[in-house]
């Protein structure tokens, strides 16, 4: 179904089985699989496929060549049905590549307000939050989850099943074998702690008194001579924790892969 306020280009294809809602706009050459649903305001650039059963937001913006809802590139698949979910406001720049989901999860799901550049590629039963940024080239495994408000810098490669704490950064170029802890930066291969983002702390506004707190956590965890489980019973002696520097906490005692260092 195509609303009649759509505007689809002549050589575009649509399977019929698929949805196609107010105001979108989809470019020259494009081609839309079936189980295919495009939220309002959409705007899909040319030569984008959308190969079948995804579902994008409203006001997403898809740039030329993008394809979407692919088949996961993973031996285990052995074509069980599986979904794309894209949140709504999430830009996708040329070229980039987001796989469904196999029977682990049964989806890969990127949350709203999202960059992602071009040539990235999100791999099958991969999780992202909202308000991510994944640079150009960026190359995930299967089963990466992001948390909100995480930067990742161009070519950084990222081991399946590693997941990235919420308003972290990782520098370009970095290989991605361990969890990045929550509201750090780290960067190289092999991938080192280098403090804490204040920057990016500041620029989502998180109040000084809670920066001045995370801090003093990532010195206790990182910085001081205590072993890494040491650090963390003595934090969790004060009954007066943020919710941030909770979730650090917890990230790190909820790590299977162990956490960057």
């Amino acid at each position: 179904m195509i609303d009649s306020q759509s505007l689809v280009h002549p050589t575009a294809i649509i399977d019929p089985n698929s949805t196609v809602h107010r105001g979108v706009e989809i470019g020259p050459y494009s081609v839309i699989g079936p189980g295919v649903s495009i939220g309002e305001e959409t705007i899909l650039g040319p030569h984008v496929v959308v190969v079948k059963d995804t579902t994008l937001g409203k006001h997403c913006n898809v740039s030329a060549g993008a394809v979407l809802g692919g088949d996961p590139q993973d031996l285990k698949y052995d074509g069980e049905k599986s979904h794309l979910y894209i949140g709504s406001g999430t830009t996708i720049r040329e070229y980039a590549t987001l796989s469904r989901g196999t029977a682990a999860s049964g989806e890969t799901r990127v949350g709203d307000n999202c960059l992602i550049m071009a040539y990235a590629h999100i791999a099958h039963d991969c999780f992202v939050g909202d308000g991510v940024v994944i640079s150009n080239a960026v190359n995930m495994g299967g089963h990466v989850d992001v948390k909100e408000g995480a930067i990742i810098g161009g070519l950084t490669a990222i081991h399946q099943f590693v997941r990235i704490g919420s308003y972290s950064f990782c520098g370009g170029g970095s290989r991605v074998t361990q969890d990045i802890p929550p509201f750090v930066k780290v960067a190289g291969n092999p991938i080192k702690l280098y403090g804490l983002n204040s920057v990016g702390l500041t620029r989502r506004k998180v109040p000084d008194s809670v920066v001045a707190n995370l801090r003093k956590a990532y010195q206790d965890l990182f910085q001081s001579k205590m072993n890494l489980g040491q650090a963390l019973d003595n934090i969790e002696l004060n009954d007066h924790l943020s919710p941030e520097v909770q979730e650090l906490v917890g990230f790190i005692r909820s790590t299977e892969r162990g956490v960057v260092t």
